[in-house]
């Protein structure tokens, strides 16, 4: 590769990088500009990325031209940043369980694995859920030294809804002795934002856990920042569908690295947005 490619590059992830977080062992979280965070890259041990809100079928929208466009971009970057895999965080859908089928045939075009998550528009039947993706509504899986736990927030009807609390306990225990565990549920369960729900046994399970590293959301379109609790970093990555949100449609990477720290940022394909600050 010769050093105008690598240059060229390195200027265009600097250019399309927002919002980046270095967050190190023991919780604490650092705001790092874009040259900073590329600086960091080539380090990472294992790299995501995590999109949400792509409601498809919103009637209005440009439905299929968003998953076109998230499945584009997620493997441009994974062409010149190889990823290990990523998650659509909830409301793939908007409302009709006949839309589930044609927005998973979007998704079969990324060149990589991916996992889903059930939000409050993904209004389809666990059972149905599981035949079309293949995948329980709560999955635990390992992935080396870490576990992705992916849980449902919501049911058939639509409700908010706090996880089974029950199987994430169970899992939690089961997958102690892992470096390090990312939660993934659509809808928030603390009180921070306009749409999220309370629920304080939530965080009174999560913090009995120290290799609980980090927790994804999605359903607040609005919100790409970081938010601390319990030195547990709690992440947002706006929306890549839907009528409504940040000016942007992109999506978060999560790049893990040595010493158990990790850099967080969005990619924002379209228009630079501003830093986050903590």
């Amino acid at each position: 590769m010769s050093l105008r490619k690598v240059v060229m590059k390195r200027r265009d992830f600097v250019k399309h990088i927002s919002s980046a977080t270095l967050v190190l062992l023991g919780g604490r979280a650092i705001s790092l500009t874009a040259a900073a965070a590329e600086g960091l890259r080539e380090r990472a041990s294992l790299r995501f990325a995590i999109a949400s809100d792509g409601h498809y079928g919103e009637y209005g929208t440009e439905f299929d031209r968003h998953y076109e466009n998230l499945v584009s971009h997620i493997t441009a970057f994974h062409q010149d940043n190889k990823l290990d895999f990523c998650v659509i965080n909830g409301d793939l859908i908007h409302d009709e369980k006949d839309f589930l089928v044609p927005a998973k045939k979007h998704l079969e075009h990324l060149p990589l694995k991916y996992f889903v998550t059930k939000g409050n528009h993904d209004k389809v039947s666990d059972a149905y859920w599981q035949e079309v993706w293949g995948m329980p509504v709560n999955l635990d899986v390992r992935m080396r030294k870490n576990t992705m736990l992916f849980a449902t927030t919501s049911n058939e009807q639509g409700e908010y809804l706090s996880p089974d609390l029950d199987w994430m306990k169970s899992k939690l225990e089961s997958h102690k002795g892992q470096q390090n565990i990312f939660v993934f549920i659509h809808i928030p369960q603390g009180k921070w934002t306009k749409h999220a729900i309370d629920t304080p046994a939530f965080f009174d399970l999560l913090r009995q856990y120290k290799n609980v590293r980090g927790v994804f959301h999605g359903h607040e379109h609005a919100e790409d920042g970081v938010r601390m609790h319990d030195s547990i970093p709690f992440m947002f990555d706006s929306h890549f569908g839907g009528s409504w949100g940040t000016s942007y449609r992109g999506f978060r990477v999560v790049e893990l690295l040595k010493g158990k720290s990790f850099l967080t940022y969005i990619m924002n394909p379209v228009e630079k947005i501003n830093q986050a600050s903590f």
